[in-house]
This record gives C-alpha cells, structure tokens and sequence, in this order.
C-alpha cells in the first residue's frame, strides 16, 4: 500500500503536533505542578507517535515512546520536573523537529538520537521508587529492541502472568541480542527456549515462536517468561549460551506487571495500524485525521458539541498554498478588466452599462477584500517559535528574561510572513544579547532581576507595526558613537554633529556591532544589517526609539500586502509610472526658480530643509519630456524612514489600485523599478521602487 498519499497530511499533523509539545512545554516549566499540563504533551507525543509508528518512520516512534516513559511517571505522581528533565525533553523536542524536517525533505526522517534515548533512559531509572522502577527498566530494554515494543499481553495473559505472582513465582521479562554474524539464528533462538522450557514456562514472545523458527525476525527478540530462578540466574544461563550477543532480564512485581500492561496497550493501540498491509484506503485515510481531531479536542479547541449531543462539524479545512496562489493571479486579471470595463463605460457615457460596471465594482471590491483575506495569515504563525528560543538564549547567557507577547492575531500577507522570521529573530536576540542587562547589572541599577522583552503586533492604516521592546539599559548614543569612529565608520568631526537618530542609524550599517566580545549570540556585526535591507525589500522600515538606562523599542513597519497596492500614476512624456502611495508624503508644484544647485546636486526647500530633486526623467532616459525646459515642475516627494527625496513628473494621473507584476527572469534588473503592472487601457506602467532613490 503507497503510503505517500498521505505523507503531506502527516507532516502538517506532525508540525502542529510539535508546536503544540513546544507550547506545553514552556506552560510546564512556568507551572511545573501542572498536571494537566502534563497529559497533554503526554497525548500529543502519543498521537505522535502512533501516527510515525503508521507511517514507518521507526526512529521518529521509538524516541517519542521514551519521551511518554518519562511524561507517564511525571503525570502519574512519580517523577517531579527538574530543570535537566526540562531541557533533556527539549533536546527531544528539536531532534523530533529535525526528523519531521528531513521527512518534509524527502528523507527517511532518521537521526543518531542515541545520547538522547539514553538520558532519558536515565531519567527513568534514577529517580523512580523501586516497584516501578523495575517498570522503567522494562521499558527501557524494550526500546532497545524496535520489535520488543510490541510484545502486547492480551487480558489471559495477564491474568495468568498475575496469578503466578500471588503464587509466589518470579515473573521476568527477557529481551535477547543474537549477534549479527551468527549463520543460524533460528537455532540460536530454539536453543534459548529450550533452555528457558526446563526451568520454567514462556508465556508470551515476539516475535511469534512460529515467526521465529522461520527466521521471520530480526537479530533479537523478547518475552515473557515464568520461573522460580532469579533473573541474573536466568540472564547467564543464556549468556553461557554461543553466539548470544547480549541479554536484560528484569523481574517484575504487581505494580510494574500492571505498567507494562499499561504500556502494551498503548503502544498497541498505536502501532496496531501498521502491520495493515491490504487494508481498504479509506481505512488508513482516516487514520491521520483521526489523530488529528483528537488533538485539537486535547488542547480546547474543538468546537463544542450541540446541544443533542452531536458534535459539529469542523469548520476548517486545509488547502494547499499553491491554489491560493493560483486564485490570486486570476483574480489580478479580473482586476485589470474591471478596470478596463470602467474606463470604456466612461468614455461611451450609456447609462446601463455604467450601472453593470459600477454593480460589478462592488462585487469585485467585496471579492477582493476575501481574496485578500485568504491570504492573510496571523503573526502568530511567525511569534509561536520564539518563547521556546528566548528560553534557550537567556539560559546560555545565564540572564532572567520574560518574554511578553501581544497582538499575535494581527494578520498579514503570508507573503510577508515567510519574509519576516530571520529579521525577527536578529531583533530579538539583539534585545537579549545586548539590551537586557545581567542578574547582578540590574539588581545594582535597582531593576527586577528578570528582564521583560514586549513583543507586539498591531495594525494601523495600511500597514502592520511589530514592535520590540526590552527594559535593559537602552542604547547610549556617545557609546555608538565612539565606537564608530573606532571602527572608521564616521570620522571625529562627523560624531560631534550627529543626532541621536542618526547615531541609532549607525547600528544598521554593515559590519558595525558595538559588542566587545564575539560569541555565538553576536558580535560579529552580522544582523541589524540583514534586517534593515530584508524590512526595506518588503517595502516596510525600522526605526529605533530608546531611553539609556531604560530601554529600547525597535519598531518595524510592514505593508499589509505585496500583490496589490494603491499607487498613484504619474505620466512622463509617453510614459505613464506608479509610486507606492505608502511611501508618498505629498504631492506639489514648485518653480525652476526655486530649484537650487548644491555641490552639483539639485536641491529643493521644502518644509525648513533642503531635500534632493530627482529627476526621473533623466534616470529613465525619457525622449519626449524634460522637465528643465518647464516653468514649473510637479514633484511627488517620497519617505524612506526619515529620509526624504522629490521625484519631478510631469503630470498626475489619479489614484489607483494596481496589481503587482513581477518583471520577470528576462529582463535584468532596473535600478528603481521594482515591477510592472497593466493599466485599464491595456498599457503596461512601470511601478516605482522609491527607496533606490534614497541612499
């Protein structure tokens, strides 16, 4: 059966499945007395596990089963959370990241997890009370042993393993390791229950004495075994064997017997599907989703069921990117005719068409509003990785840090998302590195010993502001100074005239880092320079606003969408171009007269300072327009953070919306267009990139 049909199903589930563990996770280390925290990673790493178990990814199963031996004591009252459990759970965490990764890769999702399985097997057996611990030992030799796993007691032989207890019998578990060069394993394997048979009785193995004797098993196999010997009797009896690789027989009491039951059933119930080789397809399909709703039940967020006790339907489904894509592009096209049908019932003046057009618009606007909302993606997709590595950083750095996370269901473009994560992160681990201070600095500055970073999200007008913010000791503008001089950034007389602005601008130059030591935090002068012309590339800014010894806010400036924008259309001789209206700050008229030559550069007053006049013109190398044989010229003066520049045109079109046309991979790049898009009457505008204009 081709399990690939379902292979994308499983990494969606699984991805959701280890956000979730990450979530609980820190939930726990914050509340460590929760339970009922506990029983949900509990069942999120069992749902896990069973649909890898499904799948066939053994690796992926096998570590998440020694995951749930350890959450199954701490849930169950017999294990308390201490902070090497926390991180050894992590440590899990990632490794089960980098599986799921190498699966969405096109691997086999496995990985050389062996240090971690025996940590957490340490876990087990060092801090449990002795009736269970015989348990944990159990559960670690099995794990071992993939096919030990399943070695599944039904409910006669319990009882019957039970009963021999009462009676006073040693009840053992015995996992054997055949070498691998042994020519007759089937032999080997007959001569260790023989041997077993003469001093007591066999009750349960796996795999199958049948599948054995035809060499249908691995180079190992485990079973139940009933007997009045000791275990370590019983484990050298067999090791005097020949060709025996190694052996763990562990004796069992009451309490363990009844984990192990437990145990059985549950890995039962979640490696059962597996062996399914015919199995009809619905029957598999419905494995995953299952697993999938299960989970949403466990974490509170399944729809509550009706009042007759049936529970409603989801009211979500998955759909691929690429369809939303795809709907995207064509309603661009629609846009564009719209645009078209409006210009052509403009100049024929009927009164029904007009009318048809102008219902049409509203159809189109409300379907575009949906449009663009299918796109739209909450932040939260980017924000709900970023506890767990605030966590890791402040511990490496041994510093207290909360991080304080609002407005995480402000949505954006999912073009934009999958942009903004890198420069996040580089802000983030900024604030910690650099802003918050170290336990002793901020008790001796009279500050709580654990720093606050604010990580916030909030829409205003057309665009998403996400702000960082920490309570450390802000940024010293002399400091930055000084230290770009020392760097030969800035010579001495430029510091003396710099603002404090203009010294926060500084940190984003290439190279520059005000750190004294380099570590594998930062220091390297690599970061606040990747953000700065990651942010300007979308369209968006940062700007930084701080207070010495109390902190810093870097504030970033995004564009709600990228694919289609309000521009304002420009004609220059023949030539007709849009500017992005969210980079415009007004529009004028100003004289020849006015223009002024400074340093062989064209400047232009406006508003108490000189501004540079571009004209675009001359950089687009325009035939039938010149703007210096003109009176007076139009200027449509642009913003780039706090940089401004007038762009001299020719006259003004109008107000539009406009959709974004890539220039595609023929055309080499044009420095000051960032794309192209098609007009109502059929011509093609050439869409302005403002921040080339502003160095």
């Amino acid at each position: 059966m081709d399990m690939n049909q379902y292979l994308s199903m499983f990494i969606d589930e699984s991805n959701d499945h280890l956000q979730s563990l990450n979530e609980s996770m820190m939930g726990l280390e914050a509340n460590p007395e929760d339970l009922s925290i506990v029983q949900v990673i509990f069942r999120s790493a069992h749902t896990l596990k069973g649909m890898a178990a499904t799948m066939g990814f053994e690796d992926l199963a096998s570590l998440t089963h020694q995951m749930e031996n350890v959450l199954d004591l701490v849930r169950n009252n017999k294990l308390r959370m201490q902070d090497f459990i926390f991180d050894t759970l992590f440590k899990s965490i990632d490794a089960l990241e980098s599986m799921v990764e190498d699966i969405t890769g096109g691997g086999a999702g496995k990985a050389d997890v062996s240090s971690i399985v025996s940590s957490l097997q340490a876990i087990v057996r060092g801090e449990v009370p002795s009736a269970s611990g015989a348990a944990a030992e159990v559960t670690a030799a099995a794990s071992g042993n993939a096919s030990a796993a399943q070695v599944f007691l039904d409910e006669f032989q319990y009882s019957v393993l039970e009963q021999s207890l009462q009676e006073g019998h040693q009840v053992l578990y015995v996992d054997v390791a055949i070498r691998k060069d042994c020519q007759l394993k089937a032999v080997r394997a007959y001569m260790v229950f023989d041997l077993l048979e003469r001093s007591g009785e066999v009750v349960k193995s796996f795999p199958s004495v049948q599948d054995i004797e035809q060499e249908k098993f691995d180079y190992g196999f485990s079973l139940y075994y009933i007997t009045q010997k000791d275990a370590s009797e019983i484990q050298k009896m067999i090791l005097n064997l020949s060709e025996i690789d190694a052996v763990t027989a562990v004796a069992l009491d009451q309490e363990s017997l009844r984990q192990m039951g437990q145990e059985s059933a549950a890995t039962a119930e979640a490696v059962a599907p597996a062996p399914v080789q015919e199995a009809a397809p619905e029957a598999v399909h419905n494995a995953s989703p299952a697993a999938s709703v299960h989970a949403k039940e466990e974490n509170g967020k399944a729809a509550p069921a009706r009042a007759g006790g049936t529970p409603s339907p989801s009211r979500t489904i998955r759909v691929d990117i690429e369809r939303l894509d795809v709907l995207m592009n064509l309603f661009s096209e629609l846009l564009i005719d719209r645009v078209r049908l409006e210009q052509l019932a403009s100049e024929v003046q009927n009164g029904d068409l007009t009318e048809t057009v102008e219902h049409m618009g509203r159809v189109s606007g409300d379907l575009q509003n949906i449009v663009m909302k299918l796109r739209m993606v909450p932040v939260d997709t980017v924000f709900n990785r970023f506890p767990r590595m605030i966590r890791d950083l402040a511990k490496s750095l041994d510093k207290k840090v909360d991080l304080i996370i609002t407005g995480a269901d402000t949505e954006l473009d999912r073009t934009v998302i999958d942009e903004i994560g890198d420069p996040l992160v580089h802000l983030l681990r900024n604030a910690v590195d650099h802003g918050i201070e170290s336990i002793a600095d901020r008790i001796a500055a009279g500050k709580p010993e654990t720093g606050t970073v604010q990580l916030r999200a909030f829409h205003s007008g057309n665009h998403v502001f996400i702000e960082i913010e920490e309570d450390g000791k802000g940024i010293y503008p002399k400091n930055v100074l000084a230290s770009a001089v020392k760097k030969g950034a800035i010579t001495q007389e430029q510091a003396g005239t710099m603002s404090d602005d203009e010294a926060y601008q500084l940190l984003f130059a290439p190279g520059f880092s005000t750190a004294e030591v380099i570590s594998d935090v930062s220091g390297r002068g690599v970061g606040l320079d990747v953000v700065k012309a990651k942010i300007t590339a979308l369209g968006g800014n940062v700007t930084i606003y701080s207070t010495p010894g109390k902190g810093t806010n870097f504030s970033v400036q995004l564009p709600l969408t990228l694919s289609i924008i309000a521009a304002m259309l420009v004609r220059l001789g023949s030539e007709k171009y849009a500017i992005p209206l969210s980079s415009i700050v007004e529009t004028g008229i100003v004289k020849q007269s006015q223009v002024r030559t400074i340093h062989g550069n064209k400047m232009l007053e406006f508003r108490g300072s000189h501004i540079p006049l571009v004209s675009l013109s001359k950089i687009f190398s325009i035939p039938d327009y010149d703007e210096s044989a003109e009176e007076e010229t139009e200027i449509v003066v642009v913003r780039k953070g706090e940089r401004l520049v007038a762009l001299a045109v020719q006259d003004f079109i109008g107000q539009n919306e406009i959709v974004i046309k890539n220039l595609g991979k023929y055309l080499p790049e044009v420095q000051g267009i960032s794309g192209a898009t098609i007009l109502g009457d059929g011509q093609v505008a050439l869409i302005i990139d403002p921040n080339a204009f502003i160095k």
